[in-house]
């Protein structure tokens, strides 16, 4: 019976191929997913990266509105007016004045400020003073407005074009924030499952060292070799170790429904298979270097990029609050053929021939009392340029400390497998030891159970040591900004 009995306890551990066979899984049948698989799967279907990604196509549409506005328009104008004013008081005479007015015309505005305007008019008046007879007053050329101060140059005029191709690229930025966010969380929610049915397999595998060394001690008592409170304290364990399995089995299933809903499924099961898992590899290759990181970081974290394009976005604000500051003085001038007489016809064909030439310059000038509104828009913009280059200063200052102690987890969590790696193999030795003094009768049954207690403990350590060392290393491919490239994502344009 000896033989029998050692066999049982040794070959839990040593042997753990042996145990795990006579553990059945939380619930077979579950479909299984890799790592990869996952990811694609979250990527593809989960709701919030689904809503992210409209922020691009909306990015990109007032990109095309800011742009739009410079299109050049084709207008077209008619107006008719009829006015009666009294031209003398005794007797009371009054004149009656008709007026039509037609304007077509191709109209723009350039991206330095000119406004233009290529086209043709045609004026009818027509009174008591002409007896009510048509008189046709048509132009045909172009009519320019060129501000020489204000609203004038690139910065003035694409100010909303420069934020709005800012934005555009905050949105890519942000989407990609967003596919970051959603691969770690899929990296963490895939380890905290593997983690999970590892520590089931941990609870069931300490209920079958129980189990065994119930069977042991009732078979000593009832042989007269064993005490009845041997028997009831590994009774005692065996109930203790159920309840960890139902903790455990429970954790299974809330990982399992925590990693579905990571990969965008919509429903959930009480009772259904668990998805079949598997350790992923840690990554191999290039030590961590968080010095040489950091660089990397800077390029590739979006939020610091999103900082740094938003500090664009208001030296462009800044620039148009200085150019407001300054008077209007604008150019205004016009060049072309005009016509005049009471047959349309006739008046128009004067135009087509170019028989008078009409042209005609001047200046507008506009210069306000107290710039109040021009100074404190101003005055605005450039603290909030103050500001966004203090923030990008503080983001750095984040990002490095960031940076850091993400480097400083993986290094902690490599120790911590090392050590519970060789605390387990510590434990086991001192366990199987133990077990050789109780069927020698020198030591007692409370010591073998502490002793199998702290081993399972032990190997839940190290279990969660290394699922702490897979998220140590998805949150530092987070923190430098190489989420995708690790898992070689590309993000497709829109």
């Amino acid at each position: 019976m000896r033989w029998i009995i050692l066999l049982i306890f040794l070959s839990s551990y040593a042997a753990r191929a042996a145990a795990d066979e006579a553990v059945a899984p939380a619930a077979p049948g579950g479909p299984h997913l890799s790592l990869d698989d996952a990811i694609r799967l979250a990527l593809d279907r989960n709701k919030s990266i689904k809503v992210d990604a409209f922020f691009r196509t909306i990015a990109r549409a007032n990109l095309l509105e800011a742009r739009g506005r410079f299109d050049p328009a084709l207008t077209f104008r008619r107006s008719y007016d009829e006015n009666r004013s009294p031209v003398s008081s005794g007797p009371l005479v009054l004149q009656e004045t008709r007026t039509d007015d037609y304007n077509l015309a191709l109209e723009g505005l350039m991206p330095w400020g000119l406004s233009y305007s290529l086209g043709g008019s045609a004026r009818n008046q027509r009174g008591s003073f002409n007896g009510f007879n048509d008189s046709f007053d048509t132009f045909g050329g172009i009519v320019v407005t060129q501000p020489l101060l204000r609203g004038f140059g690139l910065g003035a005029n694409l100010v909303n074009v420069r934020i709005a191709k800012a934005d555009r690229a905050m949105a890519d930025w942000a989407f990609r924030q967003s596919a970051i966010a959603t691969v770690t969380r899929v990296i963490v929610a895939y380890s905290d499952l593997v983690f999970a049915k590892e520590n089931l397999l941990i609870a069931r595998r300490a209920r079958v060292l129980v189990d065994s060394l119930v069977v042991s001690n009732e078979r000593r008592f009832n042989a007269g070799t064993m005490s009845q409170s041997d028997v009831l304290q590994a009774r005692a364990q065996a109930a203790q170790r159920g309840e960890a399995i139902l903790f455990a089995e429970r954790a299974v299933r809330d990982s399992d429904n925590a990693l579905r809903h990571v990969i965008g499924e919509e429903t959930f099961s009480l009772n259904g298979p668990i998805l079949a898992v598997e350790a992923p590899a840690l990554p191999a290759g290039t030590p961590v270097n968080p010095a040489e990181d950091l660089k990397t970081a800077y390029e590739l974290r979006p939020d610091y990029q999103g900082v740094r394009l938003g500090l664009g976005k208001r030296r462009a604000t800044d620039a148009v609050a200085r150019n407001q500051l300054l008077p209007t003085v604008d150019v205004v001038g016009s060049y072309g053929y005009s016509g005049l007489d009471h047959d349309f016809s006739s008046s128009r064909r004067m135009v087509a021939d170019q028989d008078h030439r009409s042209y005609s310059a001047g200046v507008v000038v506009s210069v306000p009392l107290t710039f109040a509104e021009g100074r404190g828009r101003a005055r605005a913009a450039r603290l909030e340029l103050r500001q966004g280059e203090a923030d990008l200063e503080r983001l750095s200052q984040d990002i490095a400390l960031s940076v850091m102690n993400a480097a400083g987890q993986i290094e902690t969590t490599r120790q911590r497998v090392a050590s519970t790696q060789r605390a387990f193999e510590l434990a086991n030795e001192a366990l199987a030891g133990e077990l050789k003094r109780l069927q020698a009768g020198t030591t007692t049954t409370f010591v073998v159970l502490n002793l199998q207690t702290n081993l399972t403990q032990i190997e839940s350590n190290r279990s969660r040591a290394l699922a702490d060392q897979r998220r140590a290393y998805a949150n530092y491919e987070r923190e430098i900004g190489v989420t995708l490239e690790r898992h070689a994502i590309q993000l497709t344009n829109q």
